[in-house]
């Protein structure tokens, strides 16, 4: 047959690499409204919630449980329940209803009814009702540092470079499970050459991961993954109490911690029970806030080819950030795996989320390339950076970033890299050659390093959880080898491991050390003129690309 040259050209387009399926509710491959949903509806007696969409107590899975006894206020529900799910849209649109009132009502939502709402919105009154039930009023943004060969000079010339871009978190993860105590020390040292304030993490099996924590290495952790049906969670070795145990154990030594979640992953475990995505999700969101957590991750995340795959899937993805939410939850609201061949794709999804703002528009913007990106790429990575700065420029909104000059950029990773260099000689590690400095500081990603001994490098990595190597030792060593402001801004951070401050709700800490949260910076977002507005010194600092000539350069 012979071909459109329209279609051929059409074909050869990026998108078209990409996986779409038509919708499958036995299967679960339908985002927002399966016919297997149930319907919303609730009983109280005695004050304690006998039925719960459309199911007994006696018919309770454990998640229905722990949402029932531990989630909704059996107080109010069976008033919101009986309020019109048009009426309770609307009023999430409304800037004439305030978040706090909003608030009040989901206390009484059952997941049913919260999915039934979500369903009458379309994705412009999702971002408008994103931007006013955001918890913390100051959007923020989150990155990825990792490198295929967990290499540690890098790893930390990396962190600082990333700091200097504005990112307030940082999270890493190990090729090679021994390296992590370096990762994690990497990205501390890093991180905090380039300002103070920024939290860490180190993505790991939860023992090892709580104990850099305590030890001051890490600051806060987000992989503590719950899912939405019970064969799922229990295939997770895991159960809503346990992942309860495991929250306060972080918090109780200090460290932030929210849960992890997203549309799609009970479908690729081939355990979706027929249900929808999103109500599906909306259980996790649910449970998260019945657990006592700060905040969550979602927006698919690992699992975001499965809603990206079938009609209204990213629409989806939107409402799982914005049900979050709703339930007064710090959201990293995703973007942090690629899921499309397509630029235009994934600059659109990723603006449902930059354009109305939430806690953290990332929850892992690659800040390195996305062939170092250990996990699995990012929807955006170090290469997109001037993109995003300039469509902030662009829309006048505030993404978290900031441009940065060449120079500083330079500087700053050489002063990490020198860091590393004093820490490993102090402690008797492998030696960071002048070479490896010089590398890190100019480098691109690992293939412009050296190679350096493995073996020796992972005696040296488990030597810091044998001996206990601490944060403070780590501050100590720096003041004692001249990287004083270094020093003291891993000192500042211990000091608030103690305080607690940046345990409350959707926390980040400034440059000046103080904690910015839903506490003291909730968002009170009402319509034009209220709520998150550029100051003219960040909108300077935006505006501000290298890239934009001067009139006054050619006088």
């Amino acid at each position: 047959m012979r071909r459109s040259k329209r279609f051929e050209i059409l074909e050869e387009r990026p998108v078209n690499k990409d996986g779409f399926v038509k919708e499958w509710p036995e299967m679960g491959f339908v985002a927002m409204s399966s016919p297997n949903d149930p319907k919303p509806s609730v009983k109280v007696e005695n004050g304690r919630i006998i039925e719960l969409d459309g199911k007994l107590r006696d018919e309770f899975d454990m998640l229905d449980q722990f949402i029932a006894d531990y989630m909704i206020d059996a107080n109010v529900t069976e008033q919101v329940l009986a309020l019109d799910s048009v009426e309770i849209a609307r009023k999430l649109v409304d800037i004439n209803v305030s978040r706090a009132e909003v608030l009040e009502l989901t206390k009484g939502l059952t997941p049913a009814k919260v999915l039934e709402v979500l369903n009458h919105m379309n994705v412009v009154e999702m971002m408008m009702a994103l931007q006013k039930m955001r918890a913390r009023k100051t959007p923020s943004n989150q990155c990825h540092v990792t490198n295929v060969r967990d290499n540690p000079v890098l790893m930390a010339a990396d962190a600082a470079e990333a700091g200097l871009y504005g990112f307030d978190e940082q999270e890493t993860t190990v090729g090679v499970v021994r390296y992590a105590p370096f990762n994690a020390l990497a990205l501390l040292v890093g991180s905090q050459t380039a300002r103070g304030g920024i939290l860490t993490q180190d993505s790991l099996e939860e023992a090892t991961e709580l104990r850099l924590a305590m030890l001051g290495l890490t600051s806060y952790a987000e992989t503590i993954s719950i899912y939405g049906t019970e064969p799922v969670f229990i295939d997770g070795d895991d159960t809503p109490w346990s992942k309860s145990f495991l929250a306060s154990s972080y918090a109780s030594r200090g460290a932030k911690m929210r849960f992890t979640s997203g549309t799609g992953s009970e479908v690729q475990m081939a355990g979706a029970e027929g249900k929808s995505m999103l109500y599906l999700e909306i259980r996790c969101v649910m449970m998260a806030k019945g657990a006592g957590v700060q905040g969550l991750q979602n927006g698919s995340i690992s699992c975001i080819g499965i809603p990206a795959s079938v009609p209204s899937g990213i629409r989806a993805v939107l409402a799982e950030n914005l049900a979050t939410t709703l339930f007064d939850l710090e959201v990293a609201s995703g973007n942090d795996q690629t899921f499309s061949h397509s630029e235009i794709r994934r600059s659109a999804k990723m603006l449902t989320q930059m354009l109305p703002g939430t806690d953290f528009i990332f929850a892992g913007f690659s800040a390195v390339p996305n062939n170092e990106d250990m996990f699995a790429g990012s929807n955006m990575d170090a290469s997109d950076l001037d993109d995003y700065l300039i469509i902030q420029r662009d829309m006048m909104v505030d993404g978290g970033l900031k441009p940065v000059d060449e120079e500083s950029v330079i500087e700053a990773r050489y002063q990490a890299a020198k860091s590393m260099q004093a820490i490993f000689e102090e402690l008797g590690f492998p030696v960071i050659t002048d070479e490896e400095v010089e590398a890190a500081t100019y480098a691109n990603s690992s293939v412009d390093m050296p190679t350096r001994n493995v073996v020796e490098d992972l005696k040296s990595a488990e030597r810091i959880l044998r001996d206990g190597i601490s944060g403070f030792d780590i501050a100590l060593i720096l003041a004692k080898r001249g990287y004083r402001q270094t020093a003291e801004r891993i000192f500042n951070m211990l000091k608030q491991r103690v305080a607690g401050d940046y345990l409350h709700p959707s926390a980040i800490i400034n440059g000046d050390n103080l904690v910015i949260s839903a506490v003291n910076d909730e968002n009170d977002y009402k319509g034009p003129g209220s709520g998150y507005r550029l100051s003219p010194e960040r909108w300077e600092e935006i505006k501000n690309i290298r890239q934009a000539i001067s009139p006054q350069d050619f006088d």
